[in-house]
């Protein structure tokens, strides 16, 4: 909803500042703060202070604050007395964004990817929901609580599929560093689940607003199921590694699916190795779709905590590349 710039350089800030600038708030540091930039058109001052002076700069409209305290503290403090030039009412609150990760191929990575950027995004304080929407879930790997839903009555709903499931069952939902509904006993055959509830939870919880992403981790089985899923989905994440065969897989699914060229889809290569040979650069292999990045090989995987994956460099490459 901004235009921000950032100056990290006195040189350029200096050369910046000579002519008349406009802007509703400058955020400037307390060695390259002086007197003269009141002459600018700036609405509200902030200067980050190595240490608080009661005295400050002597100027009313100039705003201190410290800036080794929190991020938070920072932001609100900004945000509380710059909302009238923000105008911060009139700012619509963003509809909930379902994001899809799947893929034509197993083992590509599909659960790593999706459950790291959740933990990536819950610690950038968004509200996020994942939700497994495989037929046999195995996702409680990852969990530090790996128990299923134990009660009866939550599987009976899900097998009769009534009107407002997602309200019916939401209280068994959990969280870690994200919200995520807890694995199923057993897989959706045994338990006679359909598998297309999946789409009747993840759409009413869009409805309820109570999230900022919900974010679906599904198989590579294509079906009905995962056609509603993909039908119901703002982004759809199409992972594939660098092989041939994860390439002739992704050209058959692609192959059945309308519109794939559009926004809506983005495909990368996972789990990506320099030193191996990377078949979607062949000229001899053919490819219906264009790779929009490579995400490196995560070592040590199965090693590592929910935090630890949120903070790999492949996860949140691809969370700033969708969000």
């Amino acid at each position: 909803k901004i235009d921000l710039e950032i100056i990290t350089d006195r040189e350029y800030f200096e050369h910046f500042f000579e002519k008349p600038q406009n802007a509703e708030i400058l955020i400037v540091s307390e060695q390259l703060y002086d007197s003269s930039l009141q002459r600018h058109n700036i609405q509200n001052f902030f200067v980050m202070m190595e240490q608080m002076d009661d005295g400050g700069t002597g100027e009313l409209n100039v705003n201190q604050i410290f800036k080794y305290t929190s991020i938070k503290e920072i932001f609100n403090e900004i945000v509380g007395k710059s909302a009238g030039a923000l105008n911060i009412a009139a700012v619509e609150k963003k509809e909930t964004q379902i994001i899809l990760v799947t893929s034509a191929a197993g083992g590509v990575g599909k659960t790593t990817v999706a459950m790291g950027m959740c933990a990536y995004l819950g610690k950038t304080f968004k509200r996020v929901l994942y939700i497994n929407a495989c037929s046999l879930q195995t996702f409680q790997s990852l969990l530090e609580n790996q128990m299923p839903i134990t009660s009866s009555d939550i599987y009976t709903k899900l097998v009769a599929r009534k009107e407002k499931i997602y309200d019916e069952i939401k209280h068994v939902i959990r969280k870690e560093k994200f919200y995520y509904l807890p694995p199923f006993k057993a897989p959706l055959l045994s338990l006679g689940i359909n598998a297309s509830v999946y789409k009747e939870i993840i759409s009413e919880a869009k409805k309820s607003a109570e999230y900022d992403y919900i974010i679906v981790d599904t198989d590579h089985i294509f079906n009905e199921a995962k056609t509603e899923l993909i039908d119901i989905s703002d982004r759809v994440i199409m992972l594939m590694r660098q092989t041939r065969k994860d390439i002739f897989e992704m050209n058959t699914l692609v192959s059945n699916i309308n519109g794939v060229n559009s926004e809506k889809y983005i495909f990368i290569c996972n789990d990506f190795v320099k030193d191996k040979e990377n078949a979607l650069v062949l000229p001899e292999v053919s490819k219906k779709i264009t790779v929009t990045d490579y995400l490196d090989h995560i070592y040590d995987v199965d090693y590592k905590s929910l935090e630890e994956l949120g903070q790999e460099n492949s996860v949140q490459k691809l969370a700033m590349l969708i969000f």
